[in-house]
C-alpha cells in the first residue's frame, strides 16, 4: 500500500472507531472522516459529494415518510390485537407472533420503525396480564432487524446491493435461476422463531392471559379507515411501481419519491375527508430520521473515498487468490467471519466496503461473486444482532423496555437473548445458502 492508501484506510478505520465507541456523536464521526479525506487529498469536495448514491438516499427518504403515515393508521395495532385474539391467552403464541409479524413488516419499513410500531402494543398487554416486557420486546426488535434483507425496501444492505450491482426488486425472490434472498432468509426465520416459540413456552409454562375479558374489536385500533385505506393503498402501489421499475424505467428513488410526494398531496388537499388528525407537511419531515440520512450520506462517502485511493483493490487482490482457490472455502470464510465483526462494528459500512472489493474481485478473476453478496448481506445482517452496536433496532428494543419496566437491562439478560438468536439464525441460513448458493457454483 502507498502513502495515499495508507492514510485513507487510517482515517475511514478511525471514523469507524469512533462511531463504534460513542465518544463523540455517530453522524459527527462519519462527517469528520469525509472532511479529513478533503483535506488529505484523498477526494475532492466534489468527489465526495458524488460517492454518495442519491438514488437510495431519497428510497430512504421516501420510504421512511410512506411509513410514517402507514404507523398512525393503526394497522399494526390491528394486527397485533388480532394476534392476542388468536392466541387465545398463550403468553408464548402472543409474543412469537408479534415478532413474526414486526419481521414480514420490516421487509418493507425500516426495522426502528417497526420496533416504535409494535412495542407499544406488546407494553399494553405485559401490564394488562403481568408479566416482564424486555425480552418480548426484544424479541421483536431481533426479529424486525431479520427479514429487512429479505427484499429491497426493508433496510439499507439490500439497497446497498441495488446500488453495487444494479439487481432488482425481484432479484431478492428469484435470481439466477434459483430463489435468493426472501426464501433463504425465510428458511431460517421459520427455524429461529420455532426455537423460541419452545424458548417461551418453557419461560412463561403456567402464565396464561384471560382475552375473554378484552372485549376489544382489532378493527377499533383503526380510527380512521378511510385513512388507513389510503396509507396503505399508497405504500402498495408505490412497491408495485418499485417491482416492476424495469417496465418505467425510472430510478427506484424517483419511483419511492412519486409515492411519498401522492400521499403527502392527497392528506393536504384532502385533509377535511379525513376524521383523523393528519400530521402537515413540516411535522412529517421533522419526524424524519435526518440524522441517520446524514449519517448514509458521510458512509457512501468514506467508501468512496476507500474505492478512489485504490484501498479496495489492494484488499481485492489479498482475497482473491483465497477465493480462486476453492469457493466453498472462501465463502463460509468470508460468512463466519463477517458474522462476529457486524456484532460490534456498524455493520452498513462494512457491509458496503466489502461489497465493492468483492465486485473488483470478480472484475478480476473468474469469479461469480453472487454467492458472496449474499454470504456476505445474510451473515452481515444476522450477525449484527447481537450488540446494540450491530443493530440500532435493538438499541431502540432495548431503551424502551428500560423505560417501560424503570430498571436497568444488565449484558447477561441482553445476550441470554440475543446470543441464541444470532447462532440458530446463522446455522439456520448457512446450510440453505451453502447448498442452493455455493456449492452449485464451486465447480
Amino acid at each position: 500500500m502507498d502513502l495515499t492508501q495508507i492514510v485513507a484506510s487510517a482515517i475511514f478505520l478511525g471514523s469507524v472507531f469512533l462511531v463504534i465507541v460513542g465518544w463523540i456523536d455517530t453522524v459527527v464521526a462519519a462527517v469528520l472522516g469525509v472532511i479529513f479525506m478533503v483535506i488529505f487529498g484523498i477526494m475532492s469536495d466534489i468527489e465526495a459529494f458524488q460517492n454518495v448514491d442519491w438514488n437510495v438516499i431519497f428510497i430512504l427518504l421516501s420510504i421512511w415518510m410512506i411509513s410514517g403515515y402507514f404507523g398512525k393508521s393503526g394497522v399494526p395495532e390491528f394486527l397485533s390485537s388480532l394476534m392476542l385474539k388468536l392466541s387465545k391467552g398463550n403468553v408464548a403464541l402472543y409474543v412469537t407472533a408479534v415478532g413474526v409479524i414486526a419481521g414480514f413488516v420490516s421487509m418493507l419499513i425500516d426495522n426502528v420503525v417497526v420496533v416504535l410500531m409494535f412495542a407499544p402494543v406488546i407494553f399494553h398487554a405485559c401490564r394488562r396480564f403481568k408479566f416482564d416486557a424486555f425480552k418480548p420486546v426484544l424479541f421483536v426488535g431481533l426479529c424486525a432487524n431479520f427479514m429487512g434483507t429479505a427484499m429491497l425496501l426493508g433496510d439499507l444492505p439490500p439497497q446497498l446491493l441495488h446500488s453495487v450491482t444494479g439487481i432488482e426488486f425481484w432479484g431478492f425472490i428469484w435470481h439466477s435461476d434459483r430463489p435468493s434472498s426472501f426464501f433463504i432468509l425465510l428458511i431460517s426465520y421459520i427455524v429461529t422463531c420455532a426455537f423460541f416459540y419452545m424458548k417461551f413456552a418453557r419461560e412463561y409454562k403456567g402464565l396464561s392471559m384471560d382475552v375473554q375479558s378484552v372485549d376489544e374489536n382489532p378493527l377499533d385500533h383503526i380510527k380512521d379507515k378511510r385513512f388507513a385505506l389510503t396509507s396503505c393503498g399508497v405504500f402498495l402501489l408505490t412497491i408495485l411501481g418499485m417491482a416492476f421499475r424495469p417496465v418505467f424505467g425510472y430510478h427506484l428513488g424517483f419511483i419511492a419519491l412519486m409515492g411519498a410526494i401522492l400521499l403527502v398531496l392527497i392528506f393536504e388537499l384532502f385533509r377535511n375527508k379525513f376524521s383523523l388528525e393528519i400530521p402537515k407537511v413540516e411535522q412529517a419531515l421533522c419526524e424524519l430520521d435526518w440524522r441517520a440520512i446524514a449519517f448514509y450520506v458521510s458512509l457512501f462517502s468514506l467508501v468512496g473515498g476507500l474505492e478512489h485511493a485504490g484501498v479496495i483493490k489492494v484488499i481485492a487482490d489479498a482475497l482473491t487468490p483465497v477465493i480462486e482457490k476453492s469457493l466453498i472455502m472462501g465463502s463460509t470464510l468470508l460468512y463466519w467471519v463477517t458474522a462476529p465483526i457486524v456484532g460490534i462494528v456498524e455493520h452498513d459500512a462494512y457491509i458496503l466496503t466489502m461489497l465493492y472489493v468483492i465486485r473488483d474481485m470478480a472484475k478480476t478473476a473468474e469469479i461469480n461473486p453472487w454467492p458472496l453478496y449474499w454470504m456476505l448481506l445474510w451473515a452481515g445482517t444476522l450477525g449484527s444482532n447481537l450488540t446494540i452496536a450491530g443493530a440500532p433496532a435493538l438499541f431502540v428494543a432495548k431503551c424502551c423496555a428500560e423505560r417501560e419496566e424503570q430498571r436497568y437491562v444488565g449484558l447477561r439478560e441482553f445476550f441470554s437473548v440475543t446470543v441464541p438468536y444470532v447462532i440458530i439464525s446463522l446455522v439456520a441460513c448457512y446450510i440453505p445458502a451453502l447448498f442452493i448458493w455455493v456449492i452449485p457454483f464451486s465447480n
